[in-house]
């Protein structure tokens, strides 16, 4: 039998990822990822900027794609973020590329969702955390239509002003 697997990852107070690919380079690409804020946060003594750690996941996984010896990455990542300059949702690719954007889905059929993201991304800007978490979950819908959501196969990652990451249980 099947198991839901877990997509989504805190990363840092600041930072949570969710994945789209194989969890297991996933894991390797977090633990990286919770390394450089814990570093940043010891040199600094403030939190790590999404953007620069994003360049240095997009410079480690195209690094793999120069080497015949190894093996490229095989996830896309969601990292969504808060800090000095905002707030940040980006995309990273197995190639190296990433892109910034206001509402993105990605996965085996996430072209429903993106469709719903587009139509309706213009009024998220005016919308509190639950409405906004109903359009992510009427997004996820869009792509998912023969099946059924329960709290056993979505699972949802919030970060928002004031608050920090935090993954939402069924209750």
């Amino acid at each position: 039998m099947a198991m839901h697997q877990e997509k989504v990852f805190e990363i840092d107070s600041h930072m949570g990822i969710c994945i789209s690919g194989m969890t297991a380079d996933a894991r390797i690409l977090a633990k990286f990822m919770r390394n450089a804020c814990l570093n940043y946060q010891y040199v600094y003594g403030s939190k790590q900027p999404c953007e620069r750690l994003i360049a240095e996941i997009a410079k480690k996984a195209q690094h793999k794609t120069c080497h015949p010896s190894k093996r490229p990455f095989g996830v896309g990542l969601l990292v969504g973020s808060i800090d000095q300059a905002g707030t940040h949702l980006f995309e990273t690719c197995p190639s190296g590329n990433y892109f910034e954007y206001n509402a993105m889905a990605i996965g085996d059929k996430s072209q429903s969702a993106k469709t719903y993201l587009e139509r309706n991304f213009e009024s998220f800007s005016n919308l509190d955390g639950d409405a906004l978490i109903a359009h992510g979950v009427k997004a996820l819908k869009a792509s998912a239509a023969e099946t059924e959501l329960t709290e056993h196969n979505v699972s949802i990652g919030v970060i928002g002003g004031g608050q920090d990451f935090r993954s939402l249980t069924k209750e």
